[in-house]
């Protein structure tokens, strides 16, 4: 050998070594029945002494298959890393174990400019499929996702703003219902929604919707508390619970539509010198880590990230999972900022 390189082995060499044709070698690293036990035990030993392995991603194309599924995060055009929702990285990582569990690779981009969005990794034939999530402020790029939806392509979308997309969604009004009576038990009599309503985030209306059922099944009108645009989610939640505070409004419990604004609402309420929980108890929704160290902890409502994870994952590499529109259980997280003692 020349320069110390070493010849990487090849099929051939293990069916020789073996004492097999090479067809047979093919046939036996595959896992066809057709070849004896005895012979698939001698070609595998072969093969470890060779330190040859199987080129998995070309068997793969082969069989028509990529073995990688493509997961786009859209992100606010300027987001640094730290900036973009721990909700989403959550949500990734569990993209990510979901496909490793069906032996697929993931192909991770983060994308947030108009003009260098991409999504044709199928047509590529980079990729069996594709999966999008993150923020719903970004308008263009859910116009440019949504383009993607066509017979043949596996699209799979969490929280769509759209609602004729393959989406995955929490159950979001079952949330709403859950944080009324959590409140309402915990000795609340006036909770208010906070949150902006008829914007592309669809499960923040879909939550208002529950909170609000869920207070008129209990004979109470509903509140809302909007919020406007702002850097961040945490800013949104002080300004509008600031609003509340200024103008005096007679409530005593906040469900915001997601835990970067309540734990913005703790911030107002506390340069307020509101006591939460003992005068104003505050939720919020997704379980962000953040949510368990703030002061008091957050309660909050969950949906199971894992779950969807595997959802997604399910509606693009699953055959029957045509027009896929699944809903992921919730649940509450009881802790200190809603009780009292």
């Amino acid at each position: 050998m020349n320069g110390g390189s070493r010849r990487r082995p090849t099929s051939f060499d293990v069916a020789e070594r073996a004492g097999v044709s090479q067809p047979t070698v093919s046939r036996a690293l595959s896992g066809s029945p057709a070849i004896a036990e005895a012979t698939r035990r001698k070609v595998i030993e072969a093969a470890e002494a060779l330190g040859y392995f199987v080129d998995e991603r070309a068997a793969r194309l082969r069989r028509g298959s990529t073995g990688t599924l493509a997961v786009v995060v859209i992100c606010r055009e300027g987001d640094s890393a730290s900036s973009i929702n721990p909700f989403a990285y959550a949500l990734l990582g569990s993209v990510c174990v979901a496909a490793s569990e069906r032996g697929f690779e993931t192909l991770v981009s983060f994308q947030a400019r108009p003009g260098e969005f991409f999504g044709h990794h199928q047509e590529q034939g980079r990729a069996d499929g594709l999966v999008v999530i993150g923020t719903t402020t970004n308008a263009p790029a859910w116009e440019h996702f949504r383009g993607l939806e066509a017979e043949g392509r596996k699209v799979a979308y969490w929280g769509s703003p759209f609602d004729e997309l393959d989406w995955v969604r929490s159950d979001n009004r079952a949330a709403g219902r859950l944080a009324v009576e959590h409140l309402l038990a915990a000795g609340y009599k006036r909770p208010c929604f906070l949150g902006a309503l008829n914007t592309p985030q669809v499960q923040f209306t879909e939550r208002y919707e529950g909170y609000a059922e869920g207070m008129r099944a209990a004979g109470l009108e509903p509140c809302l508390a909007p919020t406007v645009n702002a850097a961040t989610r945490e800013e949104e939640g002080r300004r509008a619970a600031r609003r509340l505070i200024e103008r005096g409004e007679d409530i005593d419990a906040v469900f915001a539509a997601c835990d970067a604004m309540a734990l913005g609402a703790i911030e107002a309420l506390a340069a307020a010198d509101i006591a939460v929980p003992q005068q104003v108890g505050v939720m919020g929704f997704d379980d962000l880590v953040a949510g368990r160290f703030s002061r008091p902890p957050l309660t909050t409502i969950a949906p199971d990230p894992a779950e969807a994870g595997a959802a997604l994952v399910e509606a693009v590499l699953d055959e029957d999972a045509v027009n896929a529109r699944r809903r992921v259980p919730v649940k509450l997280i009881a802790r200190g900022s809603t009780l009292r003692s």
